[in-house]
């Protein structure tokens, strides 16, 4: 995670409600403000100023210290009686919130050193779009276009993997006339039917938990399935048992390479199953896209993200099936045609177009030496020799 000045670079006057209208109560003000200000995340704190994350950084606003009786007075007044008594029960509390205009937050409410503490996640209803996301358009759109298999996207936690599905399925949403259903901790954005008639389920809220909602799934005869975190054996295994039966599923996976991706899948199960669920992969797999988002130069853009793309073809389903994932990273570079692209050409596309610094490229860089060599009109032939 990045660290920044603590000094406050968010002012009172931003987050005061518009001149004529009337001055709504102090939560809703400072939630009613996380839209203009590009805040993803709200956290009160007992003898702290509020504070925004905006562009993957805490940022602590112009604003006097909230005392504790004041935090617990502000956060209690979005809670109905029977909200506040569980609350006061169990020590913890997750809820949905609306203003008056129809924005949605969900809202986490605890104790922290005895006192209550608040953290509120903006839920977006519109949907960026893959370029405004400054995303491989053309790659996504092919991605988007299968009809069943299983595509996972990659990345580390805030990398942007959750905006980057929600752009797939509404592009999905746009074209195709089915049915999809979403399983997501907590929902980020709210999808509202076009072609496709859409489900979203949020652990705790609308199933008890990830698990029972996935059991369930296939019982609510879903076209497309966006099934979260590949976390355990079991989400896996159902992710490719309802890819092989006519499904198009999508994942999420904590790695940074696609390379990667494949260890940490294997990782999930015992050596004796790792044939099979090669197999399955060779059968199934229709892509794997990595990103990481980096702090952009550009003016106007905060952050823009890095991207890696794989799309199977059949060498990368015969290397797959024969173990030797080690090789993809090979076919991807030279499948440009195909959509595909690796971080370093990625990288090397954002620090010439001005997006990033080229010292951030090689800082995020899985092999700096092959960027350098990019950056300067070389690259490695299959026989890893140097060729202009």
């Amino acid at each position: 995670m990045g660290h920044e000045t603590r000094e406050p670079v968010v002012t009172a006057q931003e987050v005061e409600p518009p001149q004529g209208k009337p001055r709504a109560r102090e939560l809703d003000r400072l939630l009613g403000s996380m839209e203009k200000l590009q805040a993803s995340d709200l956290h009160l704190k007992a003898g702290s100023v509020p504070v925004m994350r905006i562009g993957g950084f805490c940022r602590h606003l112009e604003l006097p210290p909230m005392s504790a009786e004041r935090v617990q007075a502000v956060c209690y007044e979005a809670l109905a009686d029977g909200q506040r008594r569980v609350f006061e029960e169990s020590g913890d509390l997750d809820f949905a919130y609306l203003l008056p205009d129809g924005r949605r937050f969900r809202m986490n409410l605890y104790r922290e050193r005895g006192c209550v503490a608040l953290s509120a996640r903006f839920v977006k209803s519109r949907i960026p779009t893959f370029d405004e996301l400054y995303l491989p358009a053309l790659a996504l759109k092919r991605l988007a276009s299968f009809d069943q298999g299983l595509i996972l996207l990659a990345g580390v936690t805030g990398s942007g993997k959750s905006t980057t599905i929600a752009s797939i399925i509404e592009t999905i949403n746009a074209r195709a006339r089915c049915h999809i259903v979403t399983v997501e901790d907590p929902i980020e954005y709210v999808y509202t039917d076009k072609k496709a008639i859409i489900h979203q389920r949020e652990v705790g809220f609308d199933t008890r938990d990830f698990r029972s909602a996935i059991r369930a799934l296939m019982r609510q005869d879903p076209d497309v399935i966006v099934a979260g975190e590949m976390r355990d054996a079991e989400t896996f295994d159902f992710a490719l048992t309802a890819a092989e039966t006519g499904h198009l599923v999508f994942g999420t996976l904590h790695a940074s390479t696609v390379t990667q991706s494949f260890g940490r899948i294997l990782d999930l199960f015992p050596p004796e199953r790792h044939k099979q669920i090669r197999s399955g992969l060779h059968f199934n797999l229709k892509g794997i896209v990595c990103q990481k988002l980096l702090p952009s130069i550009k003016p106007g853009v905060l952050r823009v993200p890095a991207v890696e793309v794989m799309i199977s073809n059949p060498i990368i389903r015969k290397l797959i099936k024969e173990g030797e994932e080690a090789k993809v990273s090979d076919v991807i570079e030279g499948g440009k045609d195909e959509g595909m692209q690796t971080f370093n050409q990625a990288l090397c596309t954002l620090i010439q177009t001005g997006f990033i610094e080229e010292k951030t490229g090689m800082e995020v860089s899985p092999t700096p030496e092959q960027l350098r060599m990019l950056l300067q009109g070389f690259r490695l032939d299959e026989g890893r020799r140097i060729v202009g």
